[in-house]
């Protein structure tokens, strides 16, 4: 039996927690079935071969259940899509959060990791596990990670592409040392023992032309301040209210997320920034993820109005002070303008940004682009995003 609300005139209905169809039946995960999802995370995301899983497996399961599991309190909202034989063909992360548009609170359904097990998937799975989530009871769908698979699966299902944030971009301090990172990921001997010195060498002679540049002039009376997770979890809902469509951050929910990301162990530990007025006022923060020698890589950045161009500034030179090779990041709209006037920033695909509601003011706030997505509101945060679990 289906439960059906009213919200902003549109039915919402609370699907049954198991949904079946002749290809198998999609449930939400089970702390029993984490092993085998890991397993397959790791050989479809990590190209992990099956005597080397072991370890892996036990990590990458244990870190499932602490975010898709533990936040529930109940049944989880990741799926599973389990085959008419009993195997596990797929499964599709979904992470909970709330936004609020006008004042009225609204459930989103956070997609992250989509996958499906060839040997026993006769592609049904992706579908079948995005229709799942569709009919439970989110307001909205959002994903800021979709490769070209997920894409294809679920731009039929008219969700909204956001252009504009499916970019990632890239800021280049020290050219050699980025190409020294770039092999030390691969072959770690060899960069230390011949990339890392030509880098050191090289780089000096390189930095008038790609060091940062001064603070904008309109902004010289703008400062900026490091600050620790619990300030940045404090100030960040406020410069984010004049979105429309913006997150609703229950009371703790931000230091837990912000302590999760902060376990992320690919790009360096996390580090947190922001400006301020002379007058102390908060115009713009800022998290990322860096170390000395090694590329920073944007977590979040947000500002008000006029001030994204000095809150970016800020930005470039903590991470340029700290040594970092260069930053990438998530382009939104607000940040293009400002990531246009720097010299030596390239611009790449990095991955599908899509929003999916049925209610008509979610749908054109999405379409105006006044919508925070990405960052937190995104699963980028994630260990699973990037980490190489079991080494």
């Amino acid at each position: 039996m289906q439960l059906v609300s009213k919200i902003s005139g549109v039915e919402k209905v609370f699907a049954p927690a198991v949904l079946g169809s002749q290809h198998g039946l999609v449930r939400p995960l089970a702390a029993g079935e984490l092993e085998r999802v890991a397993a397959l995370f790791l050989t479809k995301f990590r190209r992990r071969r099956r005597h080397l899983l072991d370890r892996a497996i036990a990590e990458t399961a244990e870190y499932m259940r602490r975010i898709y599991l533990d936040p529930a309190g109940g049944a989880s909202n990741a799926l599973v899509q389990i085959t008419p034989q009993g195997d596990l063909g797929g499964f599709l992360g979904v992470l909970k959060a709330r936004y609020e548009l006008n004042g009225a609170g609204l459930d989103a359904a956070i997609i992250g990791p989509l996958m499906s097990d060839p040997g026993t998937d006769h592609g049904s799975a992706g579908p079948q596990l995005l229709r799942a989530v569709h009919q439970g009871e989110f307001d909205l769908q959002l994903t800021d990670s979709a490769n070209r698979v997920s894409l294809a699966f679920a731009r039929p299902m008219k969700y909204q592409l956001l252009p504009a944030h499916c970019l990632g971009w890239t800021r280049i301090f020290r050219p050699a040392a980025v190409a020294s990172a770039a092999v030390r990921d691969k072959w770690p001997a060899l960069s230390r023992f011949v990339f890392d010195p030509c880098a050191r060498a090289f780089d000096p002679l390189t930095r008038k032309r790609f060091e940062p540049p001064p603070q904008h002039s309109s902004s010289h009376r703008v400062h900026r301040e490091p600050m620790d997770a619990a300030q940045f979890a404090a100030r960040l809902p406020t410069v984010v209210s004049d979105y429309a469509l913006r997150p609703n951050w229950q009371e703790g929910e931000l230091p837990r997320l912000l302590a999760l990301a902060a376990e992320k162990r690919a790009d360096g530990p996390l580090h947190f920034g922001g400006t301020y007025d002379e007058a102390g006022k908060i115009l713009g923060c800022y998290a990322f993820y860096g170390q000395a020698g090694g590329i920073a890589n944007l977590l979040q950045i947000q500002a008000f109005g006029s001030h994204w161009g000095a809150t970016l500034d800020a930005l470039m030179t903590d991470a340029w002070n700290m040594g970092c090779a260069g930053i990438i990041g998530q382009t939104q709209i607000r940040l293009m303008p400002q990531l246009f006037s720097y010299k030596n920033v390239f611009f790449r695909y990095a991955g599908g940004t899509m929003v999916r509601s049925r209610i008509p003011e979610v749908t054109e706030a999405v379409r105006s682009g006044d919508i925070l997505i990405g960052g937190l509101m995104g699963d980028r945060w994630t260990r699973l995003s990037s980490d190489d679990f079991g080494r």
